[in-house]
Parts: structure tokens; C-alpha cells; sequence
């Protein structure tokens, strides 16, 4: 059995029965006898069902929302904000659907010669509890316009929001086998990967889960797109606003009880404005307690599992025996719910695992450099490359060093990172490669062919 358990009140939410080797097959043909006539529907028809489909998840986001705030503890504003975002993407991939899978004409020496795309045919999503209906949709839109089908493996502690995904699907319409929901444990998720109806695989997740499922698919010769762990420097430099940079990290440190991939986690400071970020963000770390997700006023609720709450806590503790600082937080409360307070380390230096690993979960690691040289050296000293910020009132320098110097997958200026429909996301190093979002999303998910015409 696949058990839902709520992180707040620490009871069962519900059971799911696992699927059997049969029913996956059965799933698997469903989705391949499905494929052909999706893609022949034409793009236009597609896009009609994906934005209805944006339209019912903006209708019932309430009940949606709550079901992601029950399984994994995100405050309830922030599920409903979640799920608006993505009602707005469905709706951008059904805009520009056609426009992205228009053949590009190329000259050469031929009568006639373009590239030609078109869907590769099933593909396997397998998706994380952290962003339980995003992570989903932003896969779902670019691979369902393009014409293929999918199959989610979704994380077993939001199968609650699996099942809403798939009844959302259900009611829009949408052809049986376009999209359906495999009720399996990582451990069957192999097998599944190799088998000859998966073409391709997108996953979210870990760097070590990552790794794994890369392992699989290049075994079977399947396209993988992956998104990984991330470590995200934000850079402030000597003249940075302080007070923005110190809003934006705290924003970004805390978003999601802080498990978030693309989170701010190492607040990399200039020497010279280093006490004065330190003190602020402690101030605004302290002025955001935890709560009951459920309620509309909690900004920080649980974190998913009381196991992820105590791994971050001995990351913290091991840090600090190495000499890192606690400035607030950095304690396991007491009771049943899987709370961990904000917390800020300072003195964080190479070697500790809040330098060297990620921290998924509200910890702010402050790490403090001796010019912008150094800052930029620190920045790029990680394992991973997601996301970063960089923070500078002198814009064309910031834009110059996000642009030459920072090494990641998508570097803001004066902000804190976020994923957009109309931007490609994704990350170098560790952190996985390949693209999601954008146009160049949906390229991961075809055959780009050329034709050429003599």
C-alpha cells in the first residue's frame, strides 16, 4: 500500500493500493494505442483541451489546493497560488502550441528542405512531492500539445494530488490513455522505463534519485530530460540595496517551507555590507514563524516528512560542529508535526555540509567574501548550477557578471529566481540538463526531422 500521511497532524490521510504488473501494462498499451490518434487530432484541438483544462484547475483550486496543504504541509496560499500558475501555463502552451511545432524552412541546395517536429510518443513523468500539481502541469503542457502521451509516477506522499490530477484530466474530456497516473513505489520505476512504450522520460527530483533513473533510461537508449538538486548562490555585492536583496532572499530562502530547488540558500556577502545583511535578514527570518498550513495567514507551515525535518536538522548540527553559527532557529520543535523553525547560519566556511550540500528545508547559510572576486569564486564552488541572483545597484555590471560569470542554469538580477512559461528552465553540473518551459521545452519532447526535398 502507497500511505498519504499529513506532516501537520502526523495522522493517515488515506491508503492507496498499489498498482499490479498487469495494470501497468495495461496502462502502458492504454497510452500507446492512445498516441497515434492524439497527435493525428491536430495541435489546435489539443490546445481546446488544455485550456479547459487550465479553466477547471482555476475553478477548483480551493479543493485542489487543499489536498497539496493535507499531504505535504505547504501553506495554503501558496498551494492556490501554485495551482494559478498552473492554469497560466496550460493556457500559454494551448497560445503557442501551433506556433512551436511550425516546420522552420532552411535554405540549402535542395527544392525544398525544413525540420519538421513531431511527438516522440508516450512519456514517463516521474515527479516530486515539493511542487505537487507544478511540477506535473509544466511537464504535462509542453508534452500533450506536442502530441505525445504521459504516464505520472508521482512521489507516494501526494498521491492524493495525483489523483486530483487525474480526475482534473478525466472531466476535462480529454481521450482515455492520453494521460494517466501509475500507483508505484521508485522501486518499480525501472522496470517501467525500460519498457518498449516509454520513449521518453522526464524527472524531478534528487541528484542521487537523478542518477538512477538517467542509469535506466540510457540503458534503454531513452531521451531524459532531468531536473535536479540545486544549492543557489545569491550574491550580494558591496552596493547592493540591502533591504531588497534581504526581502528577496528571505522570500526566496522561505517560499515552500524552504524545499524548494531554486531556493536562495547561500547568501554570499561582501565583507563590507556583511553585518549589516546578517542583521536584517535574522530580523526578517524571525518575523515569519511556522504555523498550520491550512490557515490563509501561515507563510511557513511543515516540512513534507518528519524524516526530511530531521536530515536538514543534522546537516545544521554537523555544520555547527564545525563552527557555523546559529543566529535563529536551528532546533526541533516539540509535537507530532514535521515544523522546522527559519534559521540562519553564519559562519559558514568550505567544508561544511551547509557550504558543500543542499539544505532543503528554511536554513539560510550566510557566507561572507572578501571582494567580488572571491564572491563570484564561492558562487561557482558547488556541485550544482540551477539557479542564482546576483545584487548590485550598478545594473550593467550585475547583468555582466549573471550573463559571463555565475555558472547555472538561469541567473537574476536584483530578484530571486522563479520558473516562467515563457523562459526555459533547468540547470548544468549536478543539477541535471536538459530544459523545461519555453519552446524549448517542448524541442525536448519531439523528433526534431528534417526533410529534404531534391
Amino acid at each position: 500500500m502507497i500511505t498519504s500521511v499529513n506532516p501537520y497532524t502526523g495522522k493517515v490521510i488515506r491508503k492507496y493500493k498499489e498498482d499490479t504488473a498487469k495494470t501497468v501494462t495495461q496502462k502502458l498499451a492504454k497510452a500507446k494505442n492512445a498516441q497515434t490518434s492524439w497527435e493525428q487530432l491536430g495541435v489546435s484541438k489539443r490546445a481546446a483541451y488544455l485550456q479547459k483544462l487550465g479553466q477547471y484547475i482555476s475553478k477548483h483550486k480551493q479543493a485542489m489546493g487543499q489536498m497539496a496543504t493535507e499531504e505535504m504541509g505547504k501553506p495554503i496560499s501558496q498551494s492556490i497560488a501554485e495551482l494559478e500558475k498552473c492554469a497560466l501555463t496550460l493556457q500559454f502552451y494551448a497560445d503557442k502550441g501551433a506556433a512551436f511545432l511550425q516546420p522552420e524552412m532552411v535554405q540549402t541546395e535542395a527544392s525544398e528542405s525544413f525540420v519538421h517536429f513531431e511527438a516522440l510518443g508516450t512519456v514517463l513523468a516521474i515527479m516530486p512531492w515539493n511542487f505537487p500539481y507544478w511540477q506535473v502541469y509544466r511537464a504535462m503542457g509542453p508534452i500533450l500539445i506536442s502530441g505525445n502521451t504521459m504516464l505520472l509516477k508521482h512521489a507516494s506522499n501526494v498521491m492524493g494530488c495525483a489523483t486530483a490530477i487525474k480526475e482534473a484530466v478525466d472531466a476535462c474530456g480529454f481521450p482515455e490513455g492520453v494521460f494517466d497516473i501509475l500507483q508505484i513505489t521508485g522501486a518499480n520505476t525501472e522496470a517501467v522505463i525500460a519498457d518498449p512504450g516509454i520513449h521518453a522520460v522526464t524527472f524531478t527530483g534528487s541528484t542521487a534519485a537523478g542518477k538512477k533513473v538517467a542509469a535506466a533510461a540510457a540503458l534503454n537508449l531513452k531521451k531524459q530530460v532531468l531536473e535536479l538538486g540545486g544549492s543557489d548562490a545569491y550574491v550580494i555585492l558591496k552596493d547592493a540595496d540591502i533591504d531588497l536583496a534581504v526581502k528577496a532572499c528571505a522570500t526566496s530562502r522561505l517560499n515552500n517551507t524552504g524545499q524548494s530547488c531554486i531556493a536562495a540558500k547561500r547568501m554570499i556577502v561582501d565583507k563590507k555590507v556583511a553585518a549589516a545583511f546578517t542583521s536584517k535578514l535574522v530580523l526578517a527570518l524571525e518575523a515569519r514563524p511556522y504555523g498550520d498550513p491550512s490557515l490563509p495567514e501561515t507563510t511557513v507551515g511543515t516540512m513534507a516528512r518528519a524524516d526530511l525535518r530531521d536530515e536538514l536538522h543534522d546537516q545544521v548540527s554537523r555544520s555547527v560542529a564545525q563552527g557555523a553559527v546559529i543566529l535563529c532557529g536551528g532546533y526541533i520543535p516539540s509535537g507530532k508535526a514535521a515544523f522546522y523553525p527559519p534559521t540562519v547560519l553564519s559562519g559558514v566556511k568550505k567544508g561544511m555540509p551547509a557550504y558543500e550540500e543542499e539544505l532543503f528545508g528554511p536554513v539560510a547559510t550566510i557566507i561572507v567574501a572578501e571582494d567580488e572576486a572571491d564572491a563570484i569564486n564561492i558562487a561557482n564552488d558547488t556541485i550544482y548550477g540551477l539557479g542564482g541572483a546576483i545584487f548590485s545597484k550598478n545594473i550593467k555590471k550585475a547583468t555582466k557578471l549573471a550573463t559571463e560569470a555565475i555558472k547555472s542554469g538561469s541567473v537574476f538580477v536584483n530578484d530571486f529566481v522563479r520558473s516562467d512559461a515563457r523562459l526555459p528552465f533547468g540547470g548544468i553540473k549536478q543539477s541535471g540538463y536538459g530544459r523545461e518551459l519555453s519552446h524549448y521545452g517542448m524541442r525536448e519532447f519531439v523528433n526534431i526531422k528534417t526533410i529534404y526535398v531534391k
